[in-house]
């Protein structure tokens, strides 16, 4: 694919938009994607990165890049008209949840830090299916607060910052939202603690949700089992079973 534009978002963030000369494959919320890191000797594996967002009209694809190593930094460097090469799309996605008798389930989508990155094309393709979804998005301050403007283009937003410096202060976990409003379903990205956090207000409030797990991923297809999750079902390859998972499946719970 053809980098078409690269923004920096923050410094250890950037937004990398890319085309293709081929139709964009069919994609589907929280599935990802495996990039080769080109001309690389210190960096051999493919990294996985959330789809962001997909815009058909564009036949662009969206990646959120957060510059944590060698290999997303490298990912970082690219500028408009560099090459990359992807494995896409890979793993299963959200779920689209089922009716209720009241009308349109109320939908809410936790994200911290890089994990709000597969919420957005979540977020923008409930819409699309007719739901409000709202989006709860946590960082430590202000400036590590994401894509909030295209957030709000698809539902409400409410924000948490460690510090208090956007939102409420401390953590999305903690935000009095989900005290003075009931959701019917949940979605949730980030950090594995947050998310273990998340699934226990769901369990103790019997709310359904799913979590988009970040285990360690090599391959990407099921060879390599380095992101293995042991769940009720047995031992699953997150990057080939998930990355999406019901909260029922995972041993989170004693």
């Amino acid at each position: 694919m053809t980098v078409t534009e690269s923004i920096s978002l923050h410094h250890s963030y950037c937004l990398l938009k890319l085309t293709s000369q081929h139709m964009l494959p069919e994609m589907n919320p929280g599935q990802f994607v495996q990039v080769w890191i080109k001309n690389s000797s210190a960096t051999f594996l493919r990294r996985p990165i959330s789809i962001h967002y997909v815009d058909r009209n564009k036949n662009e694809l969206w990646l959120l890049i957060q510059k944590v190593g060698n290999g997303t930094r490298s990912i970082a460097l690219c500028r408009p008209g560099d090459q990359l090469n992807l494995l896409l799309p890979l793993g299963k996605g959200f779920t689209i949840p089922p009716p209720i008798r009241a009308g349109k389930p109320k939908l809410l989508l936790i994200g911290g830090g890089v994990g709000v990155a597969p919420l957005l094309f979540w977020g923008a393709s409930l819409n699309d299916a007719g739901f409000e979804p709202h989006f709860l998005l946590g960082a430590r301050t202000k400036n590590e607060l994401l894509q909030l403007e295209h957030f709000r283009k698809y539902g409400t937003v409410y924000t948490a910052t460690e510090d208090g410096s956007h939102g409420e202060k401390g953590f999305v976990t903690h935000h009095s939202i989900l005290k003075n409003v009931r959701f019917d379903n949940l979605y949730t990205c980030g950090p594995k603690p947050m998310m273990k956090a998340v699934a226990d207000y769901a369990f103790s409030a019997s709310i359904p949700c799913e979590v988009s797990l970040e285990n360690t991923m090599a391959c990407g297809i099921g060879a390599c089992l380095c992101c293995v999750e042991d769940t009720h079902g047995g031992n699953v390859c997150v990057c080939t079973e998930g990355p999406v998972f019901n909260i029922d499946k995972l041993k989170w719970q004693n």
